[in-house]
């Protein structure tokens, strides 16, 4: 991605949270000079942790990656922010949905998404095993 800042131009989520705002450093940077895709996914699922806390009241599980999509490289000095969004809850499970905006130091308050993504949480007790979920208020 070049420094041509014409491309931030996405309006952030208003029907999301924003769950984890975080800043790459040196020592994320593949031989390319772009974030490693395996730090932005362990983000990711940190984000996802927190969209689905609310829900799972205690201990989760990540068990299922559903969807990962990178759309843009992530660059040293980019600011990510990652929101997240209910999309299914059963009985044990929590599925959301985040996305990931990046925020570069030379184009403050313009935004381009890099990521998108769907997860799935289990709640689980002190042993592991499945347990039932919050329900969301109708």
């Amino acid at each position: 991605m070049s420094a041509n800042t014409d491309s931030y131009t996405v309006q952030l989520p208003k029907d999301e949270k924003l769950v984890l705002k975080v800043i790459p450093m040196p020592g994320d940077v593949n031989a390319n000079g772009d974030i490693f895709g395996g730090w932005v996914m362990a983000q990711v699922d940190l984000a996802g942790a927190v969209a689905a806390a609310p829900y799972a009241n205690g201990r989760m599980a990540t068990v299922a990656v559903n969807e990962f999509i990178f759309k843009q490289p992530v660059r040293l000095g980019d600011v990510l922010s990652f929101f997240g969004k209910l999309v299914r809850i059963g009985r044990t499970s929590i599925t959301v949905k985040i996305e990931v905006y990046a925020e570069h130091i030379g184009a403050q308050g313009k935004f381009i998404k890099v990521t998108e993504a769907s997860l799935t949480y289990v709640a689980i007790d002190d042993h592991g095993k499945p347990r039932e979920v919050r329900q969301p208020a109708a």
